[in-house]
């Protein structure tokens, strides 16, 4: 899942043509060039019950993200990350869009599948931790096409990508297609599911959300074959609550998934529970806690996460 391509070539040029000296240059690069981030630093205290425990601390994860304006419709985005558990500097995503109305937009390069209520970043998560099953029933970063129709009740997508969840695959002869419909009967309430296919592998990823005031609450289900290897089965399913209140909020959420072989024996079986207190110190610094209790194939493992992000 986590293949990614070196940044370093890819990064001189970019940092190159940033340091134009030309004053011109410089203008038009300041007026149409956008760029945020953040920084990502976290303590973690696993508990394996009869295993004992282990503790990690530093920076988790450092990104970068370029936006780039060219006029006439056409945009184009980079975003460059660091993470600690992987060598180097990697280029994330890297595609351009060009919008053909105010409805339809279409990117081409390397970009994240829209599928699964959980985001891959850190900025798009309620508390600390993702569930772990994303790998089963989301898609990934991928290499190909996309196509978004959005109207102001529903939006429909279709995207041809060289692989599901292979960032670094360039082989298109069998490609894999992911599709979306998404419904918004009210601006409170959202209602998404994703059908992908890539050869013998099947995702099925639905979820449905309430936002209103300082509450939020979502449900997914999934379901896939062939994800973990050939033959296997999986379904899984979350429900989370989040509640926001002044600087403070709470994330309550519930997990459960099962992959199973192809003679329907079970290769993974594991639900958890997750209580995440958060603290808004100012607009660029979140601290979030986490308390989690999961039972992953009998096995009882307890997390306790303290995690400072910063945004610009």
């Amino acid at each position: 899942m986590n293949l990614r391509t070196k940044f370093t070539p890819i990064a001189a040029t970019l940092l190159l043509s940033l340091g134009m000296t030309t004053a011109a240059q410089a203008e038009i690069s300041a007026k149409n060039l956008s760029v945020s981030g953040f920084i990502d630093m976290s303590y973690l205290s696993i508990d394996v019950d009869g295993l004992g425990s282990s503790h990690d601390s530093g920076i988790d994860q450092v990104e970068l993200n370029f936006g780039y304006d060219f006029g006439n419709k056409l945009t184009a985005t980079v975003d460059v990350e660091y993470q600690n558990n992987a060598e180097g500097v990697d280029v994330e995503q890297a595609f351009i869009s060009y919008a053909i109305s105010d409805n339809l937009s279409i990117k081409a390069g390397r970009f994240l599948s829209y599928s699964g209520w959980e985001a891959e970043e850190p900025t798009g998560l309620f508390q600390y931790s993702g569930t772990g099953y994303a790998q089963y029933f989301y898609g990934y970063y991928q290499q190909g096409i996309s196509a978004l129709y959005s109207g102001d009740k529903f939006a429909v997508a279709v995207s041809v990508v060289n692989d599901l969840a292979g960032p670094q695959s360039t082989d298109s002869e069998h490609p894999g297609i992911e599709t979306m419909v998404a419904f918004m009967p009210t601006e409170s309430l959202t209602f998404k599911g994703f059908y992908s296919v890539d050869g013998d592998t099947k995702m099925l990823n639905t979820w449905a959300s309430y936002s209103a005031d300082s509450l939020t609450l979502a449900a997914e289900y999934n379901s896939s074959e062939d994800t973990a290897f050939a033959g296997s089965e999986a379904d899984g399913y979350l429900l989370m609550a989040n509640y926001a209140f002044s600087s403070f909020g709470l994330t309550l959420r519930y997990h459960d998934y099962q992959v199973e072989d192809a003679a329907g024996v079970s290769f993974e079986d594991a639900s958890g529970f997750t209580i995440s207190p958060s603290f808004s110190v100012n607009d660029n610094l979140l601290m979030v806690f986490e308390y989690r209790m999961d039972e992953v194939n009998g096995v009882d493992v307890d997390y306790l996460a303290v995690e400072a992000l910063i945004t610009f």
